[in-house]
């Protein structure tokens, strides 16, 4: 199967480039970056999009930007963008799409224990409310079009957890290769929102609805324990989304740093 993947040259894209062909991905590159064998374009042009859609049978949509920024980025790379994505699969018949959305999209919510992945939206920046937007478009594409949508809430992509929060919300690239696997190979999937997340010892988040889907994560952030620096407690660490709920992203503090 050929799966379109957008922001091939992005953190996530890369680690998925380097394992996903080994579950039997035939994998087509796309992103604003030239990298070796992917197509050069911009999410928000429909032409590009429609020229790299082409023969594809799914998409897992990862480009945007992919932290706060001041409105006018956010709105471009991850409205305007995520509905061109979309649109382009309609267009082309593609009935599939894994959508790259964040944890902060419910970031306001308290932290509490096996947090479910269908938490009703609590963004924490407008980072976090374009994702909400992501989301409800993939429902809106399923009850419209009848296309099958995953939502990942993923948690803190890294090679290794390096802060203390990332001990319950850390996500190796290999799990995240075996969960983007799992969304595209489920006879099951319709509409979805699941947890991006390892199998944490320490994980505030269910595995509930990646497993309903064949996601069996292998990695847990506990064995890099010893590598996790100390740090001390801050406030914002009673809710989901860590530091973006802290002072410093609002809207205002984000347009003055811009």
């Amino acid at each position: 199967m050929t799966v379109l993947l957008t922001g091939a040259a992005g953190t996530i894209g890369q680690a998925l480039m380097q394992r996903l062909p080994a579950f039997g991905w035939d994998l087509r590159p796309f992103d604003r970056e030239q990298i070796p064998g992917g197509i050069v374009g911009d999410v928000t042009q429909a032409a590009d999009l429609d020229a790299a859609m082409s023969g594809a049978e799914a998409v897992v949509h990862l480009a945007g930007m992919p932290t706060e920024a001041p409105w006018p980025v956010i709105r471009e790379a991850n409205i305007e963008g995520t509905l061109q994505v979309f649109e382009a699969a309609r267009r082309a018949g593609v009935p599939r799409v894994v959508y790259a959305s964040s944890n902060h999209a419910v970031g306001f919510t308290p932290l509490a224990d096996d947090q479910p992945a269908d938490l009703p939206p609590r963004p924490d920046t407008l980072y976090g409310v374009s994702k909400v937007f992501g989301e409800a478009l993939g429902r809106y594409y399923v009850d419209r079009y009848g296309m099958q949508v995953a939502c990942l809430r993923i948690g803190t992509f890294e090679d290794r957890p390096s802060h203390p929060r990332s001990l319950l919300t850390w996500l190796s690239p290999d799990d995240g290769a075996r969960l983007v696997d799992a969304c595209l190979r489920s006879p099951s999937l319709g509409y979805a929102l699941v947890w991006g997340v390892s199998a944490n010892t320490r994980r505030a988040w269910s595995l509930d609805a990646g497993r309903a889907l064949g996601y069996e994560p292998h990695d847990d952030a506990e064995d890099h324990l010893a590598d996790i620096p100390d740090a001390d407690p801050h406030p914002s660490d009673a809710f989901l989304g860590g530091g973006f709920t802290s002072q410093g992203f609002g809207i205002d503090e984000v347009a003055s740093r811009s």
